[in-house]
């Protein structure tokens, strides 16, 4: 099943996750991480590319490329069930 982008009134697919984290004060676009989290927000590319953070805040765009992508999935994998255990 895909998920669908976040944004209100929007039907398209998701393929990019975003993430952020307020202490910081950084707002990071990924490619759609493999697992669904209710603290991440999944965007299709157009809304994903329209981002803007708040003033004040850094983005910070970690899409890769496909290649990039599976090898960032190969390297989360074993930590996800790690925990998952």
């Amino acid at each position: 099943m895909s998920r669908r982008c976040a944004r209100p009134g929007c039907g398209q697919s998701a393929d990019t996750t975003l993430s952020f984290d307020y202490s910081s004060r950084q707002v990071w676009l990924d490619a759609l991480h493999p697992f669904d989290s209710p603290a991440n927000h999944d965007l299709c590319g157009r809304h994903a590319d329209r981002t803007h953070p708040p003033r004040g805040w850094a983005l910070r765009d970690r899409r890769a490329s496909a290649t990039d992508a599976q090898v960032l999935v190969e390297a989360v994998e074993p930590v996800v069930l790690r925990y998952a255990s």
